[in-house]
C-alpha cells in the first residue's frame, strides 16, 4: 500500500512552461525516493508551481497526486537498453554552446533547464544547438556550484534536469516536432557522480516518431567521453483541437 511521505511544493523558479514545474526536476525529485539504479517516471497531468501536492512512496515506487488525490506523476523502477552513440568533442560542444548563446534569433526563456533568463544558480543553464554533420544536439555544461550539495555533487534532480530539455530540442530539431510539447516519460540512469565547477558534453538525438510521439535519447559524458548518465525520453506533441 502507498503511503503518504510528505506534501511539498515545487518553487516558482523551477518551471519549464510557465508556472508549471519543470519535468525533469519532479523527475529526479522522484527517482532519488524510488532508490532504484534505473526509473522510468510517467506524467500523467501538469504539476503548477508554488502549489502544494503530496509524495508518496512504496517499495521502490513513488508518486505525487494532488491533495484530492488526483495521481500527477509516478515512478517505478525499469531498465534502460539504449546505447548512447559516442559524444561529441569539447571542441564541439563549446561551440555548439556559443552559438546557441550569440544566435539572435535563439528564443529567451526562464525555463529551468535551457532558459537563459535563469540567473546562474537559479537553473541548470544547458545550452544546446545542432551538431554539423549529424542529427545530433550538443552543449558544453559547467554545472554552477549552487546546483550541487556542500561536497560538491549534483542531487538527481539536477542531474535528471539535465537530462530534460535536450532530448526535447533534438526532436524540434530533426523530427519536426510541434510547439508545445512535453515530456510524457523519462526512462534515467546516473552512471558516475556530476560534481560543480566541472566540465561535462551533453548530447541529444531523436529515435523515433509515431504521430504526436518522440523518443529521444539524451547523454551526459566527461570531456574523454566517459558517460555519466542516459536518459530516454517520451515527448507528446499536443492535440489539434
Amino acid at each position: 500500500m502507498t503511503v503518504p511521505v510528505d506534501t511539498l511544493t515545487i518553487p516558482d523558479h523551477i518551471q519549464g512552461y510557465p508556472e508549471l514545474a519543470f519535468g525533469g526536476y519532479v523527475a529526479g525529485m522522484l527517482a532519488d525516493r524510488s532508490g532504484a539504479s534505473t526509473v522510468r517516471v510517467d506524467f500523467r497531468r501538469p504539476i503548477a508551481v508554488s502549489t502544494p501536492v503530496i509524495l508518496t512512496s512504496d517499495a521502490g515506487h513513488s508518486a505525487l497526486t494532488s491533495p484530492d488525490g488526483t495521481l500527477l506523476v509516478e515512478a517505478r523502477p525499469s531498465v534502460l537498453t539504449l546505447e548512447a552513440p559516442p559524444a561529441p568533442s569539447w571542441p564541439e560542444a563549446k561551440t555548439a554552446t556559443e552559438t546557441a548563446i550569440s544566435n539572435p534569433n535563439r528564443t529567451i526563456t526562464a525555463c529551468y533547464g535551457c532558459g537563459a533568463a535563469c540567473a546562474p544558480g537559479r537553473g541548470i543553464r544547458l545550452f544546446s544547438w545542432t551538431r554539423p554533420g549529424h542529427r545530433m544536439m550538443t552543449a558544453a555544461w559547467t554545472p554552477d556550484p549552487a546546483l550541487a550539495a556542500e561536497n560538491g555533487e549534483l542531487g538527481t534532480e539536477s542531474v535528471w534536469s539535465a537530462l530534460d530539455c535536450p532530448g526535447g530540442l533534438a526532436a524540434f530539431a530533426y523530427s519536426e516536432m510541434a510547439q508545445g510539447a512535453f515530456t510524457a516519460a523519462l526512462t534515467a540512469t546516473q552512471l558516475h557522480p556530476i560534481h560543480a565547477g566541472e566540465d561535462y558534453i551533453s548530447h541529444a538525438w531523436p529515435i523515433t516518431r509515431d504521430g504526436r510521439k518522440h523518443t529521444v535519447g539524451v547523454a551526459l559524458s566527461t570531456p574523454d567521453g566517459e558517460l555519466c548518465a542516459l536518459a530516454e525520453a517520451l515527448w507528446i506533441e499536443p492535440r489539434i483541437s
